[in-house]
C-alpha cells in the first residue's frame, strides 16, 4: 500500500471512518449469469489487489502489504440475492444500504458484489462494493471496463467452458500447495524481512532528500529566499487543507452516527453542461454549487440557516488517461458558499473557490504529507482523523463514466448510481455521468438529515434554477 492506503486502511478502528464505497448498476433485464461470473473472474485477472488480501506487518514498519489470496472463494465474494416486498427502487436503495453498512472481512480480498433480482419485475440490479485502498473513484471507473461490454453479444465471449472449469481446478490446486508452503511469501519472516527492508529505505531516502536539500542552498544561496516563500506558502496550504482548527459550520448536520441511507438523484447531462458554460463555469462548479445550494435550502426549511459550508473533495492527481494508479487522489477541504438564493452569484462564487482549490500547494505534496503522518501511533492517527472529519459538513465527488451504452452479460446497463464514503461526515453526494445522465448517489447519515424527502425537494429547486440557465 502506499502511505495514504495505509492511512485508511488504519483508522477504520473507527468504524465511522470507513471508507469503502458502493454502487448500484441497473440492467434492463436479467443477464446471463455465468458470462458475468466470467467477467468477474477476468476483473481479477487483470487487476491484482482483486484477488489480494491485505497483510499487516509487525510494529508498523511499513505500509500493509497485498499478496495473494490462495483461498480465493468466488461464491463468497459474488452472491445472488432477491428483494422483499414490492421490489421497487427503495427497497432496492435499503438493500444497498444494509449490504454497504455490513463491514468488508479484513481476512479477505477487499470487495464483495451482489447479484439482486427481481427488481421492478424483469429488471435486475449489480450492486458492488469495494474498499477504497483498492482503487479510487476514477481508478473503479478503469476496473469497472473489465466487467462490462459495448455491445450485447461481443465475439469471443469468454464464458465458462468445461476446460475453463479444468483450468481453474488447476489453479485453485497450486493456490492450496502454496498456502501449505511453509516458507510461503506470506510467512511472518518474510512479512518482517520486508517491512525492515522498506523501513531502511525510507530512512535512506529522506537522508539523502535532507542532504541534497543542504548542499543546493549552499551552492545556490539566491535559491533560499524563494525556497522559503515555497515552503510558507505549503505551510499555509497544509494548515488549510490538513490541520483544520475551525470546526463544521452547520449545526443542523453536528449530529453524527452509523446509521446509513440511500437516496438518489438525477439532472440531464446536455442541460447542465449547457447551464456551466453560460455561468461561465464547469459541470463541477455547477454540481458543486446545486448541492450546495440545495443544502441551503434544507437548512432554512428546517429553522436553521448558514451561510456556507465545508466540504471535502478528491482532486484526481493522474497526469494522463493512461495513469491507472490504484489510489492518485487528493482529499481537499473547502468552504462553499450556500448563499445568497440567487443561482448566478452563488455559481460565479463557487468557481472562484474551487479554482483556487485545485492551486492548493498541499495537494500536490499528499504523498510526502502521507508519509509524515502514517508514522503516527494508531491510536492517534484514528483519534487526529477523527477530529478532522468533524470539521467536515458534506462529501462530493464527480466521476464521468460512459457517454455510450454498456452491457452485462448481455443485458443493457440502465443507470449507475455511485455513494462515496461518508468517512465522519452527514451526506456524501457522489455524481457518475452516464448516457445523458448525471445520476447522484447520496450516501446520507439519518440521524443528520433528518428529513431525506425534504431534502430531495430542495435538490429539485436548487437544481432547477442552474438548469434554467440552460438557454
Amino acid at each position: 500500500m502506499t502511505d495514504a492506503e495505509a492511512i485508511m486502511w488504519a483508522v477504520e478502528k473507527d468504524p465511522a471512518l470507513r471508507s469503502d464505497f458502493t454502487n448500484i448498476t441497473v440492467l434492463d433485464s436479467h443477464p446471463d449469469e455465468a458470462r458475468l461470473r466470467a467477467k468477474v473472474l477476468q476483473a481479477i485477472d487483470e487487476n491484482p489487489r482483486l484477488g489480494q488480501r491485505v497483510v499487516n506487518p509487525p510494529l508498523r514498519l511499513a505500509p500493509p502489504e497485498w499478496r495473494d489470496d490462495p483461498t480465493l472463494d468466488l461464491d463468497y465474494h459474488f452472491r445472488r440475492v432477491a428483494l422483499p416486498g414490492s421490489n421497487g427502487l427503495r427497497e432496492l436503495l435499503d438493500f444497498a444500504a444494509s449490504f454497504a453498512a455490513a463491514p468488508l472481512d479484513r481476512s479477505r480480498p477487499l470487495w464483495e458484489f451482489a447479484f439482486v433480482e427481481g427488481f421492478e419485475g424483469d429488471r435486475c440490479a449489480f450492486v458492488q462494493k469495494m474498499h477504497h485502498t483498492i482503487t479510487d473513484g476514477v481508478g473503479g471507473l478503469r476496473l469497472s471496463l473489465s466487467l462490462v461490454d459495448f455491445e450485447p453479444e461481443p465475439e469471443g465471449v469468454d464464458i465458462i467452458t468445461p476446460l475453463r472449469e479444468i483450468t481453474e481446478e488447476e489453479t485453485d490446486r497450486r493456490r492450496h500447495e502454496d498456502a501449505a508452503d511453509p516458507v510461503d511469501r506470506t510467512s511472518p519472516l518474510d512479512v518482517l524481512l520486508s517491512s525492515l527492508g522498506y523501513f531502511g529505505r525510507r530512512e535512506l531516502q529522506f537522508a539523502s532528500s535532507l542532504a541534497g536539500g543542504v548542499a543546493d542552498s549552499v551552492t545556490h544561496p539566491r535559491r533560499v529566499p524563494r525556497r522559503a516563500a515555497a515552503a510558507w506558502s505549503l505551510a499555509g496550504s497544509v494548515r488549510r487543507q490538513v490541520f483544520v482548527a475551525d470546526k463544521a459550520h452547520s449545526g443542523l448536520l453536528a449530529t453524527r452516527s452509523l446509521g446509513r441511507r440511500f437516496e438518489t438523484f438525477s439532472v440531464s447531462v446536455d442541460e447542465a453542461t449547457a447551464a456551466a458554460h453560460a455561468l461561465g463555469g464547469t459541470v463541477n462548479d455547477l454540481f458543486v454549487t446545486g448541492v450546495a445550494g440545495a443544502l441551503g435550502l434544507y437548512h432554512e426549511r428546517m429553522g436553521m440557516p448558514v451561510d456556507e459550508m465545508r466540504m471535502a473533495m478528491p482532486v484526481n492527481l493522474r497526469e494522463s488517461k493512461h495513469d491507472a494508479g490504484a489510489n492518485r487522489f487528493a482529499p481537499s477541504r473547502v468552504l462553499v458558499p450556500v448563499m445568497p438564493k440567487d443561482p448566478v452569484s452563488r455559481f460565479e462564487r463557487t468557481h472562484e473557490v474551487l479554482a483556487g482549490t485545485r492551486r492548493e500547494p498541499a495537494l500536490r505534496a499528499v504523498d510526502t504529507l502521507a508519509g509524515l503522518i502514517s508514522s503516527m501511533p494508531t491510536s492517534i492517527l484514528v483519534a487526529a482523523t477523527r477530529s478532522q472529519a468533524n470539521t467536515i459538513d458534506f462529501a462530493t465527488s464527480n466521476l464521468r463514466g460512459s457517454p455510450i451504452d454498456l452491457y452485462m452479460g448481455g443485458s443493457r446497463i440502465v443507470a449507475n448510481f455511485p455513494f462515496g464514503p461518508r468517512a465522519g461526515c452527514a451526506l456524501n453526494v457522489t455524481v457518475l455521468s452516464y448516457g445523458g445522465r448525471m445520476n447522484m448517489g447520496l450516501n446520507l447519515d439519518p440521524v443528520a438529515v433528518t428529513d431525506p424527502v425534504a431534502l430531495l425537494e430542495c435538490f429539485d429547486e436548487a437544481f432547477d434554477a442552474l438548469l434554467a440557465h440552460a438557454g
